[in-house]
């Protein structure tokens, strides 16, 4: 595929990498609109494709008291407005069956959890919208594996499919991002690095994900440098109190900063 197939995506020939990137998870519309806006502003003065990330639930909590959403319908036209207001794309993940056709109705891309990657009647069911299918790449997968997942995809009449990479269980409690799997999915569709949730450090006590914010930028520029497709980053004006992955999160203070250094880089690496 290429990025003309998403609808409203500028920049496409700007020949720099695209961004999906956004709150984890959407928590009201303010919230949404406040962040879009920002990151509007910077992907146009950097000319990056640009996608608005955000989750319209989680349901992929380790306790059972965790924030899972504001509900569907209404964070769904929310992203729908985003979408409207900026005249931007927007992606949200998918959990169910029937999730698929319903989020259809609202975003641009249609995200399947590292968790779900294998399960096939998710992935056929996004696929089946026509939409763009971004799946994300299990924490307990090899990135040849993810060759199959993108198979189901396209034998599913659908050609418009990336992988995201977000890491690698390295013991129980830490991530590891392996860049030889790059070039190798690379192979297979346009590859998106997910820097911040690669530096999540899961099955923490409490029952709340940890992170590394501080490598934000160490493993942005690892990926760019090997020439990722995309780059996936959530953010927040307020990390510390973001209902969801606040601990690995950026500030969205600190994101123009990040992306022009990486846009820089990219330029560089554009002439070799």
């Amino acid at each position: 595929m290429t990025l003309q197939d998403v609808p409203k995506l500028k920049n496409t020939d700007s020949n720099n990498f695209f961004l999906l990137c956004g709150p984890c998870a959407i928590e009201g519309e303010e919230m949404a609109l406040r962040i879009a806006e920002k990151v509007v502003s910077i992907t146009d003065k950097l000319e990056i494709p640009y996608v608005f990330k955000g989750s319209f639930k989680k349901a992929n909590r380790s306790r059972i008291d965790s924030f899972t959403g504001i509900g569907d319908e209404k964070a769904l036209k929310i992203l729908k407005k985003v979408s409207e207001t900026f005249d931007i794309p927007t992606i949200t993940d998918i959990h169910e069956i029937s999730d698929a056709a319903m989020a259809a109705e609202y975003v641009d891309v249609l995200q399947i959890p590292a968790f779900l990657v294998r399960q096939t009647d998710l992935v056929v069911a996004a696929a089946e919208t026509g939409k763009v299918v971004n799946l994300k790449k299990g924490q307990f997968m090899s990135p040849e594996s993810m060759k199959h997942a993108v198979q189901k995809v396209k034998d599913s009449n659908n050609e418009k499919v990336w992988i995201t990479d977000r890491g690698t269980m390295f013991g129980y409690q830490d991530m590891i991002v392996d860049f030889r799997g790059i070039p190798t999915m690379k192979q297979y569709a346009p590859v998106v690095l997910d820097v911040t949730h690669s530096l999540q450090q899961p099955n923490q006590k409490a029952g709340v994900t940890g992170g590394r914010p501080d490598m934000i930028e160490t493993i942005a520029r690892a990926g760019v440098v090997n020439n990722v497709d995309g780059l996936f980053i959530e953010t927040h004006f307020d990390p510390a109190n973001a209902k969801s992955d606040g601990a690995n999160m950026l500030h969205l203070d600190n994101l123009e900063g990040l992306l022009t250094h990486l846009t820089a880089i990219r330029k560089t690496i554009n002439t070799f």
